[in-house]
């Protein structure tokens, strides 16, 4: 539509997740026409993110330090690993302030279609993690998808014969949500995993 250097500006923030057509141009607008703005500091840290930002050597979580700030907190209860798919997912359960454990970052999920085994997942540390006797639970938290559920079956089947109980995390009726627009499969959830009422 636009022609030049701010068609491809346009076109390159469109390819970040999230980020349709309509907001990728009114990114570019913003950083052309605000003066106040300076998109050097910007520029600099894409630059420089790859260099400076690695996986944790424990959890694979993203982090600037060899071990990610959870992972070096005496604080946290490194007798619990809440197991998830990719770094993002840490960050949404920080933000419940309800897990005071560790994680553990898979990486990704099983999904043969596009060529996703158990052996291009991050398990090897997990399974080292697991054979110093501290942890106790593993709290598997893969989401809800037929890749996260059969990620989810595969990590429970390995895990058990070890020792360790393991957990998934409850999933049902989101708060809000209309009986008569759930599915099948959550209504049917929602229903196992029902608790008493206190």
């Amino acid at each position: 539509m636009y022609e030049g250097v701010i068609q491809t500006l346009i076109d390159e923030l469109g390819r970040f997740p999230g980020i349709g057509p309509k907001s990728a141009q009114r990114i570019a607008f913003f950083v052309v026409q605000d003066a106040k703005y300076d998109p050097s500091t910007l520029a600099g840290l894409l630059a420089t993110i790859r260099e400076t930002i690695h996986y944790c050597i424990t959890c694979g979580n993203l982090t600037e330090n060899e071990q990610c700030s959870i992972c070096s907190d005496p604080r946290r209860d490194h007798s619990t690993i809440c197991v998830v798919e990719e770094a993002k997912d840490v960050a949404a359960i920080e933000r419940t302030r309800e897990y005071d454990g560790v994680y553990h970052v898979l990486g990704g999920v099983i999904n043969p279609m596009n060529g996703v085994g158990p052996e291009q997942l991050n398990l090897k540390t997990l399974i080292k993690r697991l054979g110093d006797e501290t942890v106790t639970e593993v709290i598997l938290a893969t989401n809800s998808t037929v890749e996260g559920e059969a990620t989810s079956s595969y990590l429970s089947r390995m895990i058990q014969p070890i020792g360790v109980t393991v957990t998934r995390l409850a999933s049902g009726l989101p708060v809000g949500a209309d009986l008569e627009y759930a599915d099948e499969i959550t209504l049917g959830r929602a229903f196992s995993g029902r608790r008493n009422v206190e």
